[in-house]
């Protein structure tokens, strides 16, 4: 159903939203209306409700962006998605896009002409929530190969996985790969108790996290059994050649530039390949040269190579990690 804009009243700092489903629009406002408190102190107005209606008060651009929002956030909820701070927060980046594309089996790129990325998974759509993190999932899938740097937080690897589950479920590729240097921060990978694997699987952790959020933890265990899906430290990959494969390769900050070599050269044909780093978390010894350093050097400017840049902007955790990023930023200059 569409939803009614009534005339607005007199004042032209005040619009009047309606909306056709009482359900919805209980969701829409959130428990105890936090959802309304949530935009109301993004825009600086004030949202009453009257039965279906809201009502929006306050500055005349900042009613009118905020009117855009809830239209767009009422959609989701019609499309049968939920709404929660983080989906209101894309849809203000966004300026409130009305445009909700599903995949389509004629290709996953499909779906990005009407304005909106979403990724398709097992277990649930994807959805980038800044515009660098639209750019990037964009050029995942138009490149060979893909560069995500930026700050903790931004959604490069999770992102990253999110699209290498999606191609592996409609038969793009055959495997996925995940893979990061086994490097330790501060602590000694030697006293870890247990194997190898033991000592290896913490480093792996957030990898496993992602798989989870986006395929049934059974189907990711079959799946690591039939080595369709791989998850092992960047030494391990020494002499391979990954073909018809997504592989991403995570905190590439502390690859040295020997071990990048050696992975980009595992590239085979029908493989998509990701790097993601964080240029300000090296932990390599001092004066080792980070392998992705060198290879935004040497690669630039190279058919089928994206490079693509975060900022604490883009940062989607809690929002205290993007201000503590930025305080750091700020020390450093």
């Amino acid at each position: 159903m569409a939803i009614g804009a009534v005339t607005p009243p007199n004042t032209p700092s005040e619009v009047l939203l309606e909306f056709p489903d009482n359900r919805l629009l209980i969701d829409l406002c959130g428990a105890f209306d936090r959802n309304l408190a949530h935009i109301e102190g993004k825009f600086s107005i004030q949202i009453s409700r009257r039965g279906n209606q809201l009502s929006l008060s306050g500055d005349g651009d900042d009613c009118a962006q905020a009117a855009r929002v809830l239209r767009a956030l009422y959609l989701r909820l019609e499309a049968g998605r939920e709404v929660d701070i983080g989906d209101i927060d894309t849809e203000i980046t966004m300026g409130g896009d009305e445009t909700v594309l599903g995949a389509t089996s004629a290709g996953q790129l499909e779906m990005f002409k009407g304005g909106r990325v979403e990724i398709k998974t097992r277990k649930k759509l994807v959805e980038p929530r800044t515009e660098a993190q639209k750019t990037y999932v964009k050029s995942l899938f138009e490149n060979e190969l893909g560069f995500g740097i930026g700050p903790a937080g931004t959604g490069k690897t999770y992102l990253a996985v999110a699209v290498g589950v999606n191609m592996l479920i409609e038969g793009k590729v055959d495997k996925i790969i995940l893979s990061r240097p086994a490097v330790e921060a501060g602590e000694r990978l030697g006293f870890l108790p247990g194997d190898m694997k033991d000592k290896v699987d913490p480093f792996m952790q957030p990898l496993y996290d992602a798989l989870n959020d986006f395929l049934p933890a059974k189907q990711v265990l079959k799946m690591i059994e039939d080595k369709k899906i791989e998850i092992a430290p960047l030494a391990f990959m020494r002499g391979r050649t990954l073909s018809n494969a997504f592989v991403v390769l995570d905190e590439a900050q502390n690859a040295t530039t020997m071990q990048m070599k050696m992975f980009l050269t595992r590239l085979g044909k029908g493989s998509r390949m990701v790097i993601t780093g964080d240029r300000t978390q090296i932990d390599l010894q001092r004066g080792v040269t980070s392998g992705l350093r060198d290879a935004e050097r040497l690669l630039k400017g190279i058919d089928k190579i994206a490079f693509n840049y975060f900022t604490a902007k883009d940062v989607v955790r809690h929002p205290l990690v993007a201000k503590i990023i930025e305080a750091y930023e700020a020390d450093d200059t």
